[in-house]
C-alpha cells in the first residue's frame, strides 16, 4: 500500500494518541481523531503547557486560526484546534454514532480522547455558542473562557438581531457580512485569504448540531468560569450593544473588550490586539 502525505499524518496522529502521555511532552500533530459519530480533524501543537482549545466560527475551520495557533504556542500553551462536525476536513460517520450529535459533546469526547483534564476554552461567533453550552455543562474542566463576536442566543438578542438586520442581509456574501469595510478596503490579500477559507469551511448540505440545553439567560447565568468577552466595534452581526446585552448575564465576566473598527471576524482582522487580550487573560487563570 502506498502511503500519501495525508495518510502518513493520520497514522502519526493515531500513534501519538495511543502512546503514554503522563509525564511526557506531547509532540505537534495534525490529523483525524475518531469520536462517536465523527472523525474530526485536529491540530495539536503539543508541549507541556496548559491546554488551550479553539472553537472556530461558522465561517471557519482550523485554518482560520492561523494567526492565533503559533502565537499561543509561542507563549507556552498547548494549542488544540479542530474542525467541528460538518466543517473543514471532519468526516461524519453514522456507523459509529448518531447524527448530527451535540457540538459540546464532541468537544468533551475530544478532550477525553486527548487525555486533557482542565483547559482554557476560546470560542468565536458560532464556536462561542458551543463554548457557552460546554461551560454550562462541564465547568469542572475549564480554567477560563473567552467568547468572541458571539451573539449569545437569548430571546433578547434574537429580538435585537431582528430589529437591526436589513432585508437581504443574510443573502450577502460572507465577506460583506463578516469583514469590516475598513479591513476589506485596506487588506485585499487578507480578504481573499479569509474568503477562500470561508468557502472551504462549511460542508454541504450544512449540518446543524443542537445545544445540550436551551441557550437562554438563565443558562448563561450559571456559568461561573472566569470569562473574557471580546467584540468588534464594526461587527454587523454581533455589534457591541448586542454583545453587552447577553454577556451581562455572565456572573463571572472579568472583562468586556471591544476592538474598534473590527468586524465579526475580529480575531482575523486584528490578530495582534486579539492575541494580546486573550494571552493576558488566560495567564491569570
Amino acid at each position: 500500500m502506498r502511503l500519501t502525505p495525508s495518510s502518513l499524518a493520520v497514522l502519526l496522529f493515531t500513534f501519538v494518541l495511543a502512546a503514554p502521555v503522563i509525564g511526557a511532552a506531547q509532540v505537534p500533530t495534525e490529523g483525524l481523531v475518531d469520536l462517536p459519530g465523527v472523525r474530526v480533524w485536529v491540530k495539536d501543537t503539543g508541549g507541556r503547557g496548559e491546554p488551550l482549545v479553539l472553537l472556530h466560527a461558522g465561517s471557519g475551520q482550523v485554518a482560520a486560526w492561523e494567526a492565533q495557533i503559533p502565537a499561543f504556542a509561542k507563549a507556552g500553551y498547548r494549542v488544540i484546534a479542530y474542525d467541528r462536525r460538518g466543517w473543514g476536513k471532519s468526516i461524519t460517520d453514522p456507523s459509529t454514532g448518531p447524527q448530527p450529535g451535540v457540538a459540546s459533546d464532541d468537544l468533551q469526547a475530544l478532550v477525553d480522547r486527548l487525555q486533557v483534564q482542565r483547559f482554557h476554552l476560546v470560542g468565536i461567533a458560532a464556536g462561542g455558542l458551543v463554548a457557552i453550552d460546554y461551560a454550562a455543562h462541564h465547568p469542572e474542566r475549564l480554567r477560563s473562557l473567552v467568547l468572541s463576536a458571539t451573539i449569545g442566543g437569548t430571546p433578547e438578542t434574537a429580538a435585537m438581531t431582528t430589529r437591526i438586520q436589513q432585508p437581504g442581509f443574510a443573502a450577502l456574501p460572507a465577506e460583506f457580512r463578516e469583514l469590516s469595510v475598513e479591513y476589506r478596503a485596506a487588506n485585499p490579500e487578507g480578504t481573499k485569504r479569509w474568503t477562500a477559507i470561508e468557502h472551504e469551511s462549511a460542508q454541504q448540505p450544512r449540518l446543524t448540531q443542537p445545544m445540550r440545553s436551551p441557550q437562554d439567560g438563565a443558562k448563561i447565568a450559571t456559568i461561573k468560569t472566569p470569562t473574557l468577552v471580546i467584540g468588534g466595534g464594526a461587527d454587523l452581526l454581533a455589534p457591541p450593544a448586542l454583545v453587552k446585552l447577553w454577556s451581562d448575564y455572565l456572573p463571572n465576566r472579568k472583562g468586556l473588550e471591544i476592538l474598534p473598527n473590527a468586524g465579526h471576524a475580529v480575531a482575523w482582522e486584528q490578530p495582534e490586539a486579539y492575541n494580546r487580550l486573550v494571552l493576558a487573560f488566560v495567564s491569570k487563570h
